[in-house]
């Protein structure tokens, strides 16, 4: 996955940075199929206001053990909401994209843009968010995750691996702006493709393709403070501005210079702090 882009989506990443800690863990080896990594979250916000964080839409499925947010969370196409208040922590699991089918009686289509309770997928889940929040460091979080998914024994299918595989591909090469590009390049026919993303990905082709190139325009939006927008929908292949503003503010909720302004305003609020 070296040099991929994988899409963080971290709203207010500077802001984010000062309500909770965030702690990437690779997978064990056995997992390593399924799993991109662990994602460990603390933060104690006592005597504080709550933090709304947002994370922007990406296809990857997330299985997470929180109080109040236990299961299995389905690419979106909206920004994800998740209120931070008091003291806790908890531990998500993200899957590569075209992975999570092997954990699922259905498509993956079926918890697009949803989520399923904990315990609907793994029967023996009942205490384990408890013991996710008493856990007294990162690795015990890790372990007890573990064990629950390894208890599924899942397989990979080859249709599966194909369709990470196809993912794969939009995320390491950034001139596919188009499923008729994608289906040149992956060999599959662009109606194999639908099934395909509809079964193991829950997400269309084009919109994966649309992920991954307004992803990375969030990100440099954030990063730099001097940006031609004109230069930038160009370098992510719309044929004019007008028609990249329209398509960034439907995922993300923001127009571009929105979207600036949000990061260079929490960013000047924290320096204050």
């Amino acid at each position: 996955m070296s040099g991929h882009r994988i899409p963080a989506g971290i709203v207010n990443a500077r802001e984010a940075s000062a309500k909770f800690s965030l702690v990437r863990h690779p997978p064990a080896p056995e997992l390593r199929p399924f799993v991109d990594h662990h994602w460990v979250l603390r933060w104690d916000l006592t005597g504080r206001e709550p933090h709304e964080q947002v994370v922007l839409p990406n296809l990857a499925v997330n299985v997470t053990f929180f109080r109040d947010a236990a299961g299995a969370f389905g690419p979106g196409k909206r920004p994800f909401r998740y209120l931070v208040g008091g003291v806790d922590q908890g531990i998500g699991v993200r899957f590569r994209p075209g992975a999570f089918r092997a954990f699922l009686t259905g498509p993956v289509k079926m918890i697009s843009g949803g989520s399923v309770p904990l315990t609907d997928l793994f029967p023996a889940a009942g205490g384990v968010t408890e013991s996710v929040r008493n856990a007294t460091n990162d690795f015990e979080m890790v372990r007890v995750a573990e064990e629950l998914l390894l208890a599924k024994h899942p397989v990979l299918t080859p249709a599966a691996r194909t369709a990470i595989e196809a993912v794969e591909t939009i995320a390491g090469d950034p001139a596919i702006t188009r499923v008729g590009v994608l289906s040149s390049r992956t060999g599959l026919s662009q109606r194999s493709l639908q099934r395909l993303f509809a079964e193991h990905v829950g997400a269309a082709p084009k919109w994966a393709i649309q992920v991954y190139r307004l992803n990375e325009a969030a990100a440099r939006i954030a990063a730099e403070e001097r940006l031609d927008y004109a230069k930038l929908a160009l370098t992510l292949g719309y044929s004019d501005q007008a028609h990249f503003i329209r398509d960034f503010r439907s995922v993300t909720g923001w127009a571009p210079t929105e979207y600036a302004l949000l990061n260079r305003v929490q960013e000047q609020e924290n320096r204050r702090e």
